[in-house]
């Protein structure tokens, strides 16, 4: 009878310690090139983000100098008008010089001609002086906005409409562009946070909006957070006192709270009469929706959620034209923003920190 093989227990152990070691290494390969994934398709997708911000801008940039280059067309040729018009009175004055001269030798009775020629030429040279003298305008203004230096601004915002809103977000985030920093201003004292550079230059855009309304506008100011803060409650000619007024008004308050863009689209909506052109002006998606959210801490689709409940409260037909101060850590924000300005037939503008 033959003998069993007996096993040996070091053999099993050596076999039991390399599968176990090949199992971690396979077991380490897989967490990293997962890790590696989700780092590559977030950066991805951060960086498309970017390349849309940036081509809009393009394209907003290019629409507005195609239509500079229009408006320097036709300057130009009302310019050229004026310096024919100019040329056909100098040639009428001449010869009205001429008559003069040959009036002059006549007897008394010819004198109330000479008359008439005086006062003929008197008018020919006063609308002489009228026409050299006329700008080429291309727009007009209300309000003077005083800046620092000369700008020449290339926004592609739509300023125009009879009744203008400007819906300003007043929520704590607008206070800096950085997470860490608003937090830390918001616990400050009301002097510094009236300072920070990003709210004063919300201010200065409210200023400069009004100031580049056309004449014949009326205007109205809301201010939302967690809920909405009217300044006017009708539409006021922008070349009112009340304007001014309304202005002194906005410029004493600071942000605070959370972001609530559906209540400032919904009290947009039940102006009477509505608006025919809404200005938002904002730094990023919806903090919450119209009512508060049961926790603080609110995910990305979640703000992304509050964003499409608030498009449903606008007003139909209304364009809205919005100027986004970007917030760190909120990439989808000038996508959805820009979507909206095509889907209502408005603008997006994204300012630079000097601007305006």
């Amino acid at each position: 009878m033959a003998r069993r093989r007996q096993l040996s227990p070091f053999n099993l152990s050596f076999l039991d310690i390399m599968f176990c070691g090949f199992g971690a290494v396979v077991l380490l390969v897989l967490v990293v090139n997962a890790r590696t994934v989700r780092l590559r398709n977030q950066l991805h997708e951060d960086l498309r983000a970017e390349v849309q911000r940036l081509t809009l801008q393009v394209n907003a940039g290019t629409e507005y100098l195609d239509s500079l280059k229009a408006g320097l067309a036709k300057g130009a040729a009302r310019m050229t008008s004026l310096k024919e018009q100019i040329q056909e009175s100098r040639v009428e004055e001449k010869r009205l010089k001429s008559e003069l001269a040959a009036f002059a030798d006549r007897d008394l009775a010819a004198q109330q001609q000479i008359a008439q020629l005086a006062t003929a030429l008197k008018s020919r040279q006063a609308k002489e002086k009228k026409l050299a003298s006329e700008p080429v305008v291309h727009g007009r203004k209300a309000r003077r906005f005083e800046g620092e230096g000369h700008c020449q601004y290339l926004t592609g915002l739509k300023l125009g409409g009879r009744r203008v809103l400007i819906l300003v977000d007043g929520s704590a985030s607008m206070l800096d562009t950085s997470v860490v920093n608003v937090i830390r201003l918001r616990n400050m004292d009301q002097a510094i946070q009236r300072r920070t550079r990003k709210w004063r230059q919300v201010r200065k855009t409210v200023r400069w909006l009004v100031a580049n309304l056309p004449p014949s506008s009326t205007v109205q100011l809301l201010v939302f957070n967690a809920d909405v803060h009217p300044f006017s409650h009708k539409w006021l000619p922008i070349g009112a006192p009340s304007v001014s007024a309304m202005l002194a008004k906005f410029a004493k308050i600071l942000p605070a709270g959370g972001t609530s863009l559906e209540k400032g689209f919904g009290a947009a909506a039940s102006l009477s009469p509505r608006p025919d052109n809404i200005i938002l002006l904002t730094d990023g998606l919806p903090t919450r929706g119209g009512r508060k959210p049961p926790n603080r801490l609110i995910s990305g689709k979640q703000r992304i959620r509050f964003f499409e409940q608030a498009i449903k409260k606008l007003p139909a037909g209304v364009p809205v034209n919005t100027i986004l101060f970007p917030m760190e850590g909120d990439p989808r924000a000038p996508v959805l923003y820009w979507r909206l300005a095509i889907n209502t037939r408005g603008s997006f503008f994204t300012p630079t920190t000097d601007w305006p």
